[in-house]
């Protein structure tokens, strides 16, 4: 039994192996917008490609569609320091050891379709990440309102007042 390679494909060992690249923007977006400031450019994530279970039937054992995409949040450029580090806390849950968001996507049976999903994935994960909850601006009661809560409560008292025996 002799191993034979196409020519059209180069022999690496193992026609199973994971394909790592850079995502190459699309037409119709080159950039992650997570706020009106920030915008991440799609070269900054890295995207895999695996073999996929679910749907697919014979093409699940020939395609990898299965895509990981992989960003860098602790030394990404595009990210401002306050930013980055609000986005490290609110998702270190999410986060690896280094500081890494990975998200996988294995829905479709297309790659392109997946790699959408993911990268949309990854978006709305930061976009909610990154906002910050209004503060608090402390509020007065009105006077009405005032007078309202101490005339009920003089009411309240009158009617306990009226409860109780006379001897």
């Amino acid at each position: 039994m002799s191993e034979s390679s196409s020519p059209s494909s180069p022999s690496t060992g193992s026609s199973r192996g994971a394909g790592i690249m850079p995502v190459q923007p699309e037409a119709s977006q080159s950039a992650i917008r997570v706020s009106e400031h920030i915008q991440i450019p799609l070269s900054e994530l890295e995207v895999s490609f695996t073999r996929s279970s679910g749907p697919g039937g014979q093409n699940v054992n020939k395609t990898s569609t299965r895509v990981e995409i992989t960003f860098d949040l602790a030394h990404s450029p595009s990210i401002h320091d306050d930013d980055r580090t609000w986005l490290q806390e609110r998702l270190r849950s999410k986060l690896d050891t280094e500081g890494r968001i990975h998200i996988a996507a294995q829905e479709y049976r297309s790659q392109l379709r997946n790699r959408q999903a993911a990268i949309e994935r990854l978006e709305a994960m930061l976009q909610q990440a990154i906002l910050r909850p209004k503060k608090r601006k402390k509020s007065k009661p009105t006077r009405s309102a005032v007078e309202r809560r101490l005339d009920s409560k003089k009411r309240d008292g009158a009617k306990k007042r009226e409860r109780r025996t006379m001897e």
